[in-house]
């Protein structure tokens, strides 16, 4: 029997030494990951950003809350997902019902009614259910009897999530904040729509390879064996040593609440940190090196994926002709608008314009109309003395260039008349969303280090390496601290060095890359055979926790910063994390006699 799974494998194409099918299942889940993560690096920068620019202004401590039922939601969900694939509908009709409910809740969310923008999350909440657990598993079912090559497989698999959160953070968020919000969520439907499309018409590459299409009947190529179910597994006492293992599991796993509450601040205070306290304005020489960086961290990734795009195509390209034209066309499409993003921040210009001061102002001795200045960014050519129309953003001196178009859809009060009075030098705004992208850039750049480190004689026990990710996301939170410093008590905005935010993507990302793959790792290790799905459960359970809990603390940003600044708010995810980890440390000849040899 299983020569003859080894035969199906072998006879499939193959793209760098791995079947071609593993590459499908990259591409869906990149542009899968494309849209969640560039609709969750707008969501609360939409809801929170002023109603002049089509956001909703909500009050931070609202956005943060849903932030949080959001997220938390969509870790439980697969739980449930994986069951109704294994009973119900099979891994591919789950994929596909997935990623259609979820193309149709980004198609909602662009039309930005209070109706469609809830529907829209709910019905992402239910695809992702449906979608993340499943496709992982079709992932495994190619390599049975392969299983020397799986840790490579699930390596390149993880690239392809990476690739996905990088590229969806970077367009959707610069679309999002450039564009308009409907074209940033829209723009992650579309992929997602693209990645649906391409999935279903690939159902030949899997053929005779893996079945994927049906709920486990005991077929040998299944996606996984046939286990017991939950009650026959009580019906089997468990010895001392399994017992001991799953106590272990599920120390880590309440540990792991205290990484995943601090780092997915990342999606909630974080950005809220990176929008109204963070300098994002770059003049001169220091605006064109962003330009010159931001592009190659651009389109080296995006060349390379579009390589590996070439092989699949060139190695498929008689078996899934319809699958590769719209995964061909869907990179045309992105090509065209990086093309677009890099075009506009070349040729962006920072103009000084002169306006009639809008009302009264006694504090400051200014009357209505009194001539004022501020400064506009775009890529418009315009020269001293032209006039135009600015958008007033918060009636509060914070204007956006409108063009004659889109100037006419403007209230009355909306549009302010301006002439240009200087033309500055090189000018341009770092888009708040972009801070995202850094952490998947990071672990693009540090997962091989990590790996190899995790190979030689300094690879620490499990405990030690939970400790380790602990600590160091402290560290960044400490970082964000100590940054914060010269914020005033309850202050709404500030202009802190964008370095402080970097630094702390960076020390959080390595915390990650020590702490999240051996988690899952560990799970599979610890755990009974026949009780794999259930700690998987577990494990992913405590992850939802954690991100609910990561969105109601953040929503205390506001009031907790107006007690103790947000130095105090930073410094509590210094010290929880900080603390866990040292815990953890002290417990480590404990859980190591606990794994009873599990390495």
């Amino acid at each position: 029997m299983t020569s003859e799974i080894k035969k199906g494998f072998e006879n499939q194409a193959k793209v760098m030494g791995h079947p071609a099918g593993l590459f499908v299942l990259f591409f869906t889940e990149m542009w899968e990951r494309f849209s969640y993560y560039g609709m969750r690096a707008l969501l609360v920068l939409f809801l929170v950003s002023a109603m002049g620019i089509g956001g909703w202004e909500w009050a931070r401590e609202d956005a943060l809350f849903l932030y949080a039922i959001y997220t938390g939601l969509v870790y439980i969900t697969p739980i449930f997902g994986g069951l109704i694939a294994d009973k119900i509908t099979g891994f591919r009709v789950a994929i596909l019902i997935g990623a259609l409910l979820m193309t149709l809740g980004h198609a909602s969310m662009a039309f930005e009614t209070e109706t469609t923008f809830y529907i829209g999350l709910g019905l992402l909440i239910l695809g992702n259910g449906l979608f993340k657990p499943n496709i992982s598993s079709v992932v495994g079912g190619l390599y049975k009897g392969n299983e020397e090559k799986k840790d490579a497989a699930y390596t390149i698999f993880y690239m392809g999530i990476n690739a996905g959160a990088f590229l969806g953070i970077l367009l959707c968020g610069y679309v999002g904040e450039k564009a308009g919000w409907s074209y940033g969520f829209g723009l992650a439907g579309i992929f997602m729509l693209f990645g649906m499309i391409m999935y279903y018409f690939s159902k030949a590459i899997f053929t005779g390879v893996v079945n994927d299409g049906k709920p486990n009947d005991g077929n040998l190529d299944d996606n996984y064996d046939i286990v017991d179910s939950i009650e026959e597994v009580k019906k089997k006492p468990l010895d001392k040593i399994a017992k001991d293992r799953l106590t272990v599991i599920g120390i880590l796993a309440f540990f792991t609440i205290f990484f995943w509450m601090a780092f997915e601040q990342a999606g909630g205070s974080m950005t809220i940190f990176a929008k109204d306290y963070t300098e994002r304005v770059l003049e001169g020489g220091w605006a064109n090196f962003f330009t010159i960086i931001n592009t190659i961290i651009t389109i080296v990734p995006l060349a390379i994926i579009t390589y590996v795009l070439f092989l699949l195509v060139r190695a498929t390209s008689k078996k899934i002709p319809i699958s590769n034209f719209f995964l061909s066309l869907s990179f045309l499409i992105i090509w065209g608008i990086v093309g677009w993003m890099v075009n506009k921040e070349f040729n962006t210009k920072a103009y000084k314009a002169s306006y009639g001061a809008l009302a009264d102002n006694e504090k400051e001795g200014i009357k209505k109309g009194d001539l004022q200045y501020t400064v506009i960014r775009t890529d418009k050519d315009l020269s001293v003395n032209d006039k135009f129309v600015m958008l007033d953003l918060d009636q509060k001196g914070t204007f956006r260039f409108m063009g004659p178009k889109a100037s006419e859809m403007l209230k009355p009060e909306q549009r302010i008349q301006a002439t240009v009075s200087e033309i500055k030098d090189k000018e341009i705004e770092v888009p708040a969303s972009w801070f995202g992208i850094l952490n998947s850039l990071f672990i693009i750049c540090f997962a091989p280090l990590f790996s190899k480190i995790w190979e030689s004689k300094y690879n620490p026990s499990a405990p030690v390496k939970f400790a380790l990710g602990l600590i160091l996301l402290g560290l960044g939170f400490g970082i964000l601290a100590l940054g914060s410093t010269g914020i005033e008590l309850g202050a709404a905005t500030a202009s802190v060095s964008m370095v402080w935010l970097i630094l702390a993507y960076l020390l959080h990302t390595l915390g990650e890359l020590t702490l999240s793959p051996v988690g899952l790792s560990y799970v599979s290790k610890l755990a009974p055979e026949k009780l794999v799905g259930l700690m998987f459960g577990v494990w992913f359970g405590a992850t939802a926790l954690a991100n609910y809990i990561a969105g109601w603390t953040g929503s205390y940003i506001d009031k907790i910063s107006e007690e103790i600044g947000l130095t105090g708010f930073f410094l509590i995810y210094t010290a929880l994390p900080i603390v866990a980890g040292l815990i953890l440390i002290a417990m480590n000849k404990f859980l190591i006699k606990k794994m009873h040899g599990i390495r």
